[in-house]
């Protein structure tokens, strides 16, 4: 009687370690999105549309969307900020979200003008920031090498330059994510546009930035 007495005290105890190591990685396991994880964010550091500096360490634990954009463009930013707006309303006092609007043309976005141009399109979310202030060059390299976005530049009919009508979605640890498409391809990112025979992924956007924000 004695021996199954602690027979079952040992099995109880063997339950209960196993237990306490199992159960925090299923946890983790179903609060990890199944989203595939690129590269880290290169480091930047910009000037907000308020003077500012904002650089990564400002978006540490936050998830973010990231453009690439200018001003004065008479194309599809006005387009594309239209999107991002809606993204913006979608998480609007949400603190733990946020969105870099890089300038491509820095010399001519200055914090002012970027300031004036959130107003003029309705940019109020408390983490949303116009980036400008550097060089074009390293707008360039950050962009074409850091994000694998494309920006340069263009013919004088789109504003003097040209740019990628994609987002990037960056996690709480700074990484380049995206799902997969329905060939299980990592997508990478995001269309902000309707393109040809696809349409925009701005509802695919959002559901995977609640699901980094549950991470």
């Amino acid at each position: 009687m004695k021996r199954n007495k602690y027979s079952y005290v040992g099995i109880s105890f063997i339950i209960l370690l196993f237990g306490i190591y199992s159960v925090p990685k299923i946890i983790k396991h179903f609060k990890t999105s199944d989203l595939h994880k690129f590269n880290k964010v290169p480091d930047f550091e910009f000037i907000n549309q308020y003077g500012k500096t904002i650089n990564n360490d400002y978006f540490d634990n936050k998830v973010y969307v990231v453009e690439f954009f200018f001003a004065t463009c008479p194309t599809i930013c006005p387009l594309m900020n239209e999107k991002m707006v809606d993204i913006q309303n979608e998480f609007m006092g949400n603190l733990n979200f946020g969105i870099a609007s890089i300038s491509i043309t820095p010399d001519i976005d200055t914090p002012k003008q970027l300031k004036e141009y959130a107003q003029r399109n309705g940019i109020n979310h408390k983490n949303w920031h116009l980036l400008t202030g550097k060089s074009e060059d390293v707008v360039y390299d950050l962009s074409n090498e850091g994000f694998k976005l494309y920006a340069g530049k263009g013919e004088a009919s789109h504003g003097g330059f040209e740019h990628s009508g994609l987002f990037a979605l960056v996690d709480k640890d700074g990484y380049i994510r995206s799902r997969y498409d329905e060939h299980g391809n990592p997508i990478m990112f995001y269309r902000a546009l309707n393109e040809h025979d696809f349409g925009n992924q701005i509802q695919e956007l959002k559901q995977d930035i609640k699901l980094l924000l549950k991470e």
